[in-house]
């Protein structure tokens, strides 16, 4: 049977985090908010990052997603400010938050995506996961990305056992509830996900 790590996942909106309290509740991994579209830092984020080290949590940091931005740059401000923040380590993880489609149509959504999926894993050498809710992937907006791990965001359904919406065959992690804060699930050991993350090899 496999065993099933807990984590969660912040922002901005969680104001000072206390790692060290959710280190001995047992949360073994954690996504904080970096960045927003092209310009936008989280102002929490360094200390998060920091936090989570300190703590033995595996570190994953996020973007969120403006389509109607361009996605190079949106992704180069992301690893500017991961680099500020102390930069990756092995096993640490990033992932894309897509979730809004800025009133565009859901191909160049997904177009948008994958550019910053790209660019992301040229430069920084680590494929990003994707954080997405069921209904906006039935859309079309993650057209393409089904050879990224898949974050799924589906608190209607029990924990371990999302929807998986095309393009996707399998998820990932599962974002099973959001209060009083968004709560996350990983199928696996401490190793099987930090081997999705950052290998400087």
């Amino acid at each position: 049977m496999k065993r099933l790590l807990h984590g969660i996942d912040v922002s901005n909106w969680q104001g000072r985090v206390d790692w060290a309290a959710h280190a001995r509740a047992g949360v073994a991994f954690a996504f904080a908010k970096a960045t927003e579209g092209g310009d936008f830092t989280d102002k929490h984020f360094a200390r998060n990052w920091e936090g989570m080290r300190e703590n033995w949590i595996v570190c994953g940091a996020y973007h969120f997603a403006r389509p109607k931005g361009d996605a190079a740059e949106q992704a180069h401000h992301f690893l500017r400010v991961l680099k500020e923040a102390g930069g990756l380590r092995r096993g640490d993880l990033v992932a894309l938050d897509l979730e809004t489609n800025d009133g565009l149509r859901p191909e160049r959504v997904a177009r948008h995506a994958r550019r910053w999926c790209r660019h992301v894993e040229r430069h920084a050498g680590i494929r990003p996961i994707v954080y997405t809710f069921p209904a906006f992937a039935r859309g079309g907006h993650c057209a393409g990305l089904g050879d990224h791990p898949l974050w799924i965001a589906d608190p209607d359904r029990p924990r371990g056992r999302p929807a998986t919406p095309g393009p996707w065959r399998e998820w990932t992690i599962h974002q099973y509830d959001h209060k009083p804060l968004d709560r996350n699930i990983f199928l696996g050991s401490r190793q099987g996900l930090t081997r999705l993350g950052y290998d400087p090899r």
